[in-house]
């Protein structure tokens, strides 16, 4: 009997064949004594001079406005934890792949090998000039809220924290339709996020951006409250604005009578019984990964109405995929210097508005990331908006 390779095995075998995923391909022709001139020295001459006198004519000449730097240390890597920035090269050369595949937007992986936030920052603030943007990934919590804020003070280009911000904004577009369906106002819906570290707090605060009121968070020790002085810095700002009604205890208490369940948190956190205690029509995001926080058949039967995950061989997958290829896509091209919560709230409305409702359905709440459609609409929502806001900056090229 022959055996089949497991798709772990297939990606190693893959991976030592290819040395990786990613290779450069030169633009211009080097075939003769002439083109080395052109492209080389001396006519490289040229374009140097040119961005010397203005410098924003780097735009014009270099792979700068089209390139995205996608950088990590390793600290907090897919669900693998803390494994360095060696072991995460993988994951940066994957979103380097995944950003010209579905956003046409060249990247070039980068992995620093350091923990301390101000020698991040200063890292990629001294690397900067060569990008048109910054799309950080796997630096773990509370620093990559520190990292990420300190850069968009500091720079002149959009920065991006793909585990925040890909993650909310994907979470959102499914929660668009999933509300359609079940005919709840996004104002009046109860919201419970179990996992307080990046994607759970960015998370919070986008859903709260488009209009949820009342979100309460949990981490292992159980609900945020404010005034906990057990909390971090970013978990302590979140409480100061969620758990209005300052409830405690663990999970098992906190989701009852909500509607809406989100995990980004571990496997097997949830069971039937605690959805069962949810207000009727559920909705159940269990989003780790590789088990999520609670298996679908198990959330329905415990009466969820709606339920995605993070997996590909379950419906309505809540992949980050949707999000930054098509967003840099756009960013890149009206050359924002930021990310605002107006771009990232148009993004999902583009990725939900892909499911045309007579099309929806309970297990039809996200288009396919394989949907080529998706990285062109987030791509126009976010150009549209930056012209709307008059945060549009091409014509400075």
């Amino acid at each position: 009997m022959i055996r089949t390779m497991s798709v772990k095995e297939k990606s190693l075998k893959l991976h030592k064949e290819k040395k990786g995923k990613l290779e450069i391909i030169g633009t211009m022709p080097i075939k003769n004594g002439e083109d080395l001139a052109v492209a080389y020295t001396p006519g490289v001459a040229g374009p140097c001079l040119e961005i010397a006198k203005n410098k924003n004519d780097v735009y014009q000449y270099t792979m700068k406005g089209k390139t995205v730097a996608v950088i990590t240390n390793g600290t907090a890597v897919l669900g693998l934890g803390n494994i360095g920035p060696e072991a995460g090269l993988p994951v940066v050369e994957s979103k380097a792949l995944l950003l010209k595949k579905f956003g046409n937007v060249d990247a070039i992986p980068i992995s620093i090998d350091s923990k301390d936030p101000d020698d991040i920052v200063n890292t990629i603030k001294n690397i900067a000039p060569g990008f048109g943007g910054i799309h950080l990934e796997d630096i773990k919590a509370p620093e990559c809220f520190y990292i990420e804020d300190k850069l968009r003070k500091l720079l002149d280009i959009p920065v991006y924290h793909d585990d925040q911000h890909g993650t909310a904004i994907a979470v959102l577009a499914g929660l668009y339709n999933a509300l359609k369906l079940v005919k709840k106002n996004i104002k009046e819906i109860k919201v419970v996020i179990n996992g307080a570290g990046a994607s759970g707090i960015a998370t919070a605060k986008l859903l709260m951006s488009a209009g949820v009121k009342n979100i309460v968070l949990c981490d292992i020790n159980g609900a945020l409250v404010k005034g906990d002085n057990t909390l971090n810095d970013a978990q302590s700002k979140i409480a100061e604005v969620t758990n209005r009604n300052l409830e405690k205890g663990n999970l098992a208490d906190v989701i009852k009578k909500k509607d809406v369940f989100i995990g980004v948190s571990d496997g097997n956190v949830m069971t039937k019984e605690m959805v069962k205690t949810m207000n009727k029509d559920s909705i159940i995001f269990a989003l780790a990964n590789p088990t999520p926080e609670i298996m679908p058949e198990d959330a329905k039967l415990g009466g969820a109405r709606i339920i995605a995950t993070g997996r590909s061989d379950f419906p309505n997958q809540i992949n980050n995929v949707l999000v930054f290829p098509g967003l840099f896509n756009g960013v890149l091209k009206v050359r924002t210097k930021d990310i605002c919560d107006e771009m990232k709230i148009a993004a999902a409305k583009g990725i939900a508005g892909l499911i045309k409702d007579s099309e929806l359905a309970e297990d039809n709440i996200v288009p396919s990331v394989f949907n080529k459609d998706v990285s062109r609409a987030v791509s126009k929502a976010v150009i549209d908006t930056a012209h709307k806001l008059g945060l549009a900056r091409e014509n400075l090229i």
